[in-house]
């Protein structure tokens, strides 16, 4: 049995496939602070293990404990999940998805 880490750091700067923008990553970047998108590429945080790569659209958005966890879902496979927001993220956009 090998022992793997269930998240792993990656420094990727990239450029947003939704709207475009030039992203600076820091080892935890996982969606556009802009738009909020993101691309399926992950099976557990960093490993760039999921072949699926479809975008990944922000669904809602839910504060919990003064903290704001972004929900999404691919729009190729479905699949769905949940991070936690960053401070560079667009405050307009999670509260229009808050209000959701």
């Amino acid at each position: 049995m090998t022992d793997q880490r269930k998240f792993q750091r990656r420094i990727e700067n990239f450029v947003c496939e939704n709207c475009g923008a030039e992203v600076k990553g820091n080892g935890f970047t996982d969606h556009c602070p802009v738009c909020l998108w993101g691309r399926h590429v992950d099976v557990n945080p960093g490993d760039r293990a999921s072949s699926c790569r479809g975008m990944m659209r922000p669904i809602r958005v839910e504060a919990k404990s003064g903290k704001y966890l972004l929900y999404y879902k691919c729009k190729e496979c479905r699949h769905k999940f949940r991070v936690r927001s960053a401070p560079n993220d667009e405050f307009d956009l999670i509260i229009k998805l808050i209000n959701k």
